[in-house]
């Protein structure tokens, strides 16, 4: 998935969430963390640490480790595409950090979501295959 654009993960997202929202909600989800319960935020880019972060992760299905700041309810691929991917041109296939938060890895945002489609039912990844090959 590295090799596809943001914009082609962009299409593929939407057309996911309009029309398979159960399969949506299985990519992306957030993490809860910290001493607290709340999920990881989708942004722009991640400030996310223990001691002085925002709970904003910019990484699909990233944990939040604040203590008070983040998401009350779990985000999901859509959430990831707008807040993270915005139209493409951001956080893909490697996501952006603040200093001083969790460094980013070379293509964590596509190992992410690819990891998350292997996980999916037989009859799920056809679904997604259908759809990838459409964008």
């Amino acid at each position: 998935l590295a090799k596809t654009s943001g914009k082609d993960i962009v299409q593929f997202a939407k057309t996911l969430g309009i029309s398979h929202s159960e399969i949506d909600k299985k990519v992306c989800a957030t993490k809860s963390g910290g001493s607290g319960s709340k999920y990881g935020e989708y942004a722009i880019e991640t400030d996310n640490n223990s001691t002085g972060g925002n709970g904003k992760v910019a990484v699909c299905g990233g944990q939040n480790t604040s203590n008070s700041n983040g998401s009350t309810g779990q985000q999901f691929l859509r959430d990831f595409v707008k807040g993270s991917l915005e139209d493409g041109s951001k956080n893909w296939p490697t996501s952006k950090h603040k200093a001083g938060t969790p460094a980013s890895e070379t293509n964590d945002n596509a190992k992410a979501v690819a990891g998350d489609l292997t996980k999916l039912t037989s009859d799920e990844k056809t679904i997604v295959a259908g759809l990838l090959a459409k964008t």
